[in-house]
């Protein structure tokens, strides 16, 4: 009998440091799965990852429209829907996640919503309401969501609890990033929100350039921290339906990314002098808590 494949073990090493890198938070609650699971994480965390990159190098309204992204694309859907898999050494990330999908049995349809969702952002730099900011969740949140949720064992009937998680954390870095993404040409804020709380995009470039919130930004900030909330209480009744061996992983990462939207709320709002983290005493805590099995507090402030 053949031991592990040392090549396969590399590419998923590979995609563990992306994650590692890159997504601290949830990669702490990564840590919290069964050993087998996690590999499959690091694959499709990778995978987003690696793509988002490519799209945040790409200037919006380039004349080219992306063709880094295309190019990408095609490869990345031609690769992972061939019989066999890639070379390890020459696509790490394609080759771990070609292994996860076919392990798992997983569609590559949902990556290709993906896909469709990231080259929205070569050209929209807008979302007028929340509607249309849902519809490019979908591809960008929520099917990630989807994704996840055989890789944690999940019913099928927990399937839109996932989704609508994956959304959560979504709109959680759209509040922490406001900068960030104001600085590559995006808001991603509703537009209607903007105006229901009298703040223009241009009021938004003020803060950039002040490094501090106006109140009216600090009320737009609030009805949004306001509705990940609602999107987080939407998802919580999807957590009890996983297997017992997951459900700290996904307290965790609950408690973690929900941290961020209160503490945003202790900074007074000022998402434009840095990012905002939730600090190691209280993220500890949250693990521990996740470990414990006595739920958090993600739903309501705890300034």
């Amino acid at each position: 009998m053949s031991g592990p494949d040392p090549a396969l073990a590399g590419a998923y090493e590979q995609c563990r440091r992306i994650q590692a890198e890159h997504g601290r938070s949830f990669y702490r609650a990564t840590c919290l799965l069964p050993r087998a699971r996690r590999r499959h994480v690091w694959a499709l965390y990778a995978l987003a990852r690696v793509t988002d990159n490519i799209v945040d190098t790409v200037p919006v309204g380039e004349d080219t429209r992306g063709q880094d992204l295309i190019t990408w694309r095609e490869h990345a859907c031609a690769t992972l829907g061939a019989a066999a898999p890639p070379c390890p050494l020459t696509d790490p990330v394609l080759t771990a996640t070609w292994h996860t999908l076919a392990e798992l049995n997983l569609s590559t349809r949902l990556l290709e919503e993906f896909f469709d969702s990231m080259a929205l952002d070569l050209h929209v730099t807008r979302y007028q309401t929340w509607g249309d900011l849902r519809r490019y969740m979908r591809g960008s949140a929520a099917v990630i969501g989807e994704l996840m949720a055989p890789v944690l064992s999940a019913p099928s009937y927990a399937t839109p609890y996932a989704a609508l998680l994956g959304e959560a954390f979504q709109l959680t870095n759209f509040v922490r990033d406001v900068a960030e993404d104001l600085r590559l040409g995006r808001i991603y804020l509703p537009i209607e929100d903007l105006t229901a709380c009298d703040v223009t995009p241009a009021d938004l470039q003020v803060c950039v350039a002040d490094g501090v919130p106006t109140p009216a930004v600090r009320r737009l900030l609030a009805f949004e921290i306001d509705r990940a909330r609602g999107l987080y209480a939407a998802a919580a009744p999807g957590v009890p339906m996983l297997p017992g061996l997951v459900r700290p992983c996904i307290r965790s990462a609950i408690a973690l990314y929900s941290g961020i939207l209160t503490e945003i709320e202790r900074t007074d709002y000022n998402v434009f002098a840095g990012r905002v983290v939730v600090p190691a005493a209280r993220r500890t805590t949250g693990v521990l808590r996740a470990l414990s099995g006595v739920p958090d507090h993600p739903l309501g402030s705890t300034r």
